[in-house]
């Protein structure tokens, strides 16, 4: 006999097919109603997880919230999950993730003294191997999900103990058969949640009630349990909980089978489908922790800071959500994230740029105009930096230099300003010089202008050629032919941009891989050189694919490993996607993929899968390429070839099977998107240097000018006469 443990929940997505105001609605008639229905019957029992949710009811209906905390003090309303809210838990960042359970937990111990024991994400779209360690870390040791459903991924039984790695923390895990919530109650549906049991174990649970907009347990389906109580041969229904489940099976717990690594995967479109949310949230996720950082070393930090960078963070756990961050939103509702997304960077950078100029404040007076950087970051910055100082009414000599705190030259290159104004209205330009600043340090650069006079000028430490650009430590780009990466020995083919058909809808239903055919490769119009020493050189390339325009950028940097590429897609595309290729010279036997708070291996099978800010390639003859990718969330590899999903453009909010008629229909991602690449060679490529190449693109230095102490400025006429009139 399986006891048969009936979940009556209402799964309610806040935002999806509707915007998130409609979502609160939908959360308040739930919570009334799932009262009322606890009100009317003494033995039933509602979970529901989400602080979210009840700070939400709180703040709108008092009387309503604490209904709820009666029914939760009276061991009838369950709180499960325990997270700010069910996230996609493949595409945030980790510390994104420690941020939901965090504030999730702050909540619930506040309001109610409690915390869950059980992790609760039953609707998200696969789950990083990183997750058991991470529960674990916050005493959770137990799991509830739903997808990967059994035709995506084959496990031992419904029961199992999950490992992310073979010797990680571990947890036992419940995969829900069917659905999370039912309109109808069928014995079929309540026979499925019995099946694929581990032997020996006699519970089950079975989740019923209306969801997705909302409803929970209804009064017809109340009454179907009650006659079928014990009417289903081998099974016993009960009103339960999820913990009392989990409390009834763990006698046998140690007995349950292994399953170790990622729980994948369902819905592959959502790894790279509207992408500007992806990028909004994890530009906002980096920016807070810089922020947090800032005002940790501020002197005199503001008094609210806590409580708004806390409340910048619930917004951007808010756009963790799994149909948010999945990118199968309707797009009005999107106007509303991006917003919220906005409103969280904006506040962490408002206290980011008081916070450093208040350590400024710190620094004496200088007859000389200062570049002050500080790292906002947990990790050492060396590479270079690129800053546009304000000159006022001054062109940059060619002998005017920079020094540093010891009296040093710094070497440095000129580069082409962001603007576009003629040289004599104002004075603009980006330096580019190498630096290294420690974790939470500040480095004060002088420019000097007249220590330089009559010295030479550098020696050029790179080479630029139509064709190609290379260092002295021989990193080289070469364009003749197929085109080259080379580090030193080691020689990779250029990668290239290759646009396939994606008839698919927006989540990819059913799919789990893009094998569609090569419509069409880039066509270059122009090639030229854009930077040429002697830090420093460049080759651009300007051309289309299809109906897109494109502006790709190599670099290359003196002493430097890696070489630097970046690309502006101008996208104009439908029903088809993008990938970068990068074409294997050996066959490929795994690849070693970043992923949320860790690494992870992978085969070489073809498969469609999440990725996070690099991956590592190990070749079978020896050689190694590593790719920091910031800007993208997918990728798939065979031996021969890996490659990088950069865009989509499936119309949006399309649920297969539906046909996608609608005279209204957008296509997702139309517009500007830019992206980001670092590809290693050698004994360079690590995933310890590609972990700290991608946070230092994650979170730049704070860069300010600073004129304190200076002597005045004499005005060219020009300027004087401008000023004037």
């Amino acid at each position: 006999m399986i006891t048969v443990h009936l979940i009556f929940n209402a799964h309610i997505d806040p935002i999806w097919l509707w915007p998130w105001s409609s979502g609160l609605d939908t959360l308040l008639a739930t919570c009334r109603s799932a009262c009322d229905r606890l009100d009317a019957h003494p033995d039933l029992h509602f979970v529901r997880g989400e602080a979210w949710a009840y700070r939400e009811v709180e703040r709108i209906d008092p009387a309503l919230f604490r209904r709820i905390c009666d029914h939760v003090k009276a061991g009838r309303w369950h709180i499960v999950g325990g997270w700010w809210l069910q996230p996609d838990c493949n595409g945030p960042g980790y510390v994104g993730f420690e941020q939901q359970v965090r504030l999730g937990r702050e909540y619930f111990e506040e309001k109610f003294g409690l915390f869950p024991r059980t992790g609760y994400n039953v609707d998200s779209f696969g789950h990083a191997a990183t997750l058991p360690g991470l529960m674990r870390a916050h005493g959770q040791d137990r799991y509830v999900f739903m997808r990967p459903q059994e035709h995506e991924m084959t496990l031992p039984a419904r029961l199992f103990r999950w490992r992310g790695y073979a010797d990680g923390p571990e947890v036992t895990a419940f995969r829900i058969a069917r659905a999370y919530t039912t309109r109808n109650i069928t014995v079929e549906h309540v026979q499925a949640a019995c099946e694929g049991l581990p032997e020996g174990v006699s519970h089950t649970m079975c989740f019923v009630g209306f969801g997705d907009h909302g409803g929970g347990p209804t009064e017809c389906q109340i009454a179907w349990v009650r006659e079928h109580m014990n009417a289903i041969p081998g099974c016993r229904l009960v009103f339960s909980s999820v913990d009392a489940f989990f409390d009834a099976v763990e006698p046998v717990r140690d007995r349950l089978p292994l399953v170790v690594g990622e729980l994948q995967h369902h819905s592959v479109g959502c790894y790279s489908v509207h992408r500007p949310v992806k990028v909004g949230v994890h530009r906002a996720e980096q920016r807070l922790v810089q922020a947090d950082i800032v005002r940790r070393h501020d002197p005199a930090p503001e008094a609210q800071a806590v409580e708004r960078l806390k409340e910048a963070w619930r917004w951007v756990c808010f756009g963790h959500f799994h149909d948010t961050f999945g990118g199968t939103c309707i797009p009005s509702a999107y106007e509303q994230v991006h917003a919220q997304l906005g409103l969280s960077y904006a506040t962490a950078d408002e206290i980011i740029q008081h916070g450093v100029r208040r350590i400024m404040n710190r620094l004496p007076d200088d007859s000389c105009q200062r570049i002050v950087l500080f790292n906002a970051s947990d990790r050492p910055y060396a590479g270079y930096a690129i800053h546009e100082p304000w000159l006022e009414a001054e062109h940059w000599q060619p002998h005017w230099r920079l020094i540093d705190e010891s009296g040093r030259p710094v070497p440095h290159q000129r580069m082409d300003p962001e603007c576009l104004v003629p040289d004599d209205y104002l004075f603009f330009l980006r330096l580019a010089f190498p630096v290294r600043i420690e974790p939470a340090a500040m480095l004060c650069l002088r420019i000097d202008k007249e220590g330089g006079r009559g010295a030479p000028p550098p020696a050029s430490r790179v080479t630029a050629a139509p064709d190609r650009i290379a260092t002295d430590e021989n990193v080289a780009v070469g364009l003749a032919g197929a085109g080259e990466l080379r580090f030193g020995d080691a020689v990779f083919p250029l990668p290239r941009l290759q646009l396939i058909d994606d008839p698919t809808d927006t989540w990819t239903h059913e799919v789990s891989r893009y094998d569609g055919a090569v419509v069409a490769e880039p066509a270059w119009e122009t090639v030229r050189n854009l930077d040429t020493g002697p830090l420093m050189a460049s080759i651009q390339l300007l051309g289309s694919i299809s109906r897109s325009e494109l502006m790709a950028e190599y670099r290359v940097w003196a002493d430097e490993p890696f070489v630097e590429y970046h690309l502006r897609v101008y996208w104009n595309e439908r029903h088809r996607l993008l990938k970068l290729t990068l074409p294997m010279p050996a066959p490929l036997g795994e690849r070693v993929d970043g992923i949320p708070g860790g690494t992870l291996s992978r085969p070489p099978d073809g498969l469609e899968r999440p990725v996070c800010d690099h991956t590592l390639l190990p070749l079978a003859d020896g050689r190694t390429l590593g790719v920091v990718l910031p800007d993208v969330y997918a990728l798939d590899a065979l031996p021969e070839a890996v490659r990088l999903t950069l865009l989509r453009s499936p119309k949006m909010a399309h649920h297969w099977p539906y046909a996608g008629r609608g005279a209204r229909a957008m296509y997702a991602d139309q517009g500007v998107h830019e992206f980001r690449f670092r590809f290693y060679g050698g004994p360079a490529a690590t995933s310890e240097r590609l972990a700290e190449a991608a946070a230092m693109l994650h979170r730049p230095l704070v860069a300010a000018d600073l004129t304190r102490g200076m002597p005045p400025v004499k005005l060219t006429p020009f300027i004087a006469s401008n000023l004037a009139t």
